[in-house]
């Protein structure tokens, strides 16, 4: 079965990376890590922002970009970036692509946007606003994702415990 996957260049903060770990388990999605990263993997704020769901990941790390590309050939990646042209709801998001998002203190070097630039999508914003946090912007793209491919194989509705509808 096709599964999305995110895919971290990177990542500097832990609490960061953290979120998004949980957000890949409640969504059945991979998570790529591309080092260096900015912190030990064991660090207290990566469990405490994941939580009990860290165990439950799948998760691949990698030395460098170069390294994910052998490892994951063909792979249609979006590249998340501020400098995009197109916004990320104007793509149609395959069932097993990747969404790529840079470190946080500069993003996805431009060298690679270059590279991708047919893939590169935006979260739009008002002014001059830098970026949004990390986790929110893997949020919303991969949501998006999810949504395109009709959230495959996810939970569709809740129920309430003690009450009824």
């Amino acid at each position: 079965m096709p599964q999305l996957n995110i895919v971290l260049f990177e990542p500097e903060i832990p609490a960061n990376t953290g979120n998004i770990g949980r957000t890949c388990v409640a969504t059945g999605t991979r998570l790529h890590l591309i080092e260096p990263l900015g912190f030990q993997l064991t660090e207290k704020a990566i469990k405490r922002a994941g939580m009990d769901y860290w165990p439950q990941l799948d998760v691949t790390r990698y030395c460098d970009f170069q390294d994910f590309l052998e490892r994951n050939p063909g792979a249609r990646i979006y590249m998340a970036t501020t400098k995009a042209k197109k916004m990320y709801t104007q793509v149609q998001y395959e069932p097993d692509c990747y969404l790529m998002f840079g470190k946080e203190s500069a993003g996805i070097p431009e060298e690679m946007l270059v590279e991708h630039q047919d893939t590169c999508v935006r979260i739009p914003m008002i002014g001059e606003t830098r970026s949004l946090n990390l986790s929110n912007s893997v949020a919303i793209m991969l949501y998006e994702a999810l949504r395109q491919n009709n959230f495959s194989g996810m939970k569709l509705e809740g129920n309430l415990h003690r009450l009824q509808w």
